[in-house]
């Protein structure tokens, strides 16, 4: 448990640097912890059952064949509205469009 602790606590402080380089390390730390803790299940169905938008990704990079680019873009997507709350530009359209045709072929 220890282990799973020091994980989550590593990926927190990853988390703010540039990409998505936190959330793999805390799903990580997440799968040793709930594997070997009652307590910390309940809590994340408690979480799961209190904000499911915000614990949905982290349960698919749990799974056994975990979807990292689908959730990555889901979440940057979900990043992009919450800063732009207005209609996004063609410019931004555009750029969104290249970028998901860069990560499908890289992860075919």
């Amino acid at each position: 448990m220890a282990l799973g602790f020091l994980i989550i606590g590593l990926g927190i402080l990853i988390a703010p640097l540039p990409g998505p380089g936190g959330v793999p390390v805390i799903a990580l730390g997440l799968v040793l912890l709930l594997r070997n803790s009652w307590w910390a299940k309940r809590q994340f169905i408690r979480a799961q059952h209190a904000r499911p938008k915000w614990v949905y990704p982290f349960r698919r990079l749990m799974r056994k064949k975990p979807e990292i680019a689908p959730v990555f873009w889901q979440q940057a997507l979900r990043a992009e509205k919450v800063v732009l709350r207005k209609r996004p530009s063609r410019q931004l359209i555009r750029v969104r469009k290249r970028a998901r045709r860069l990560l499908r072929r890289a992860f075919r």
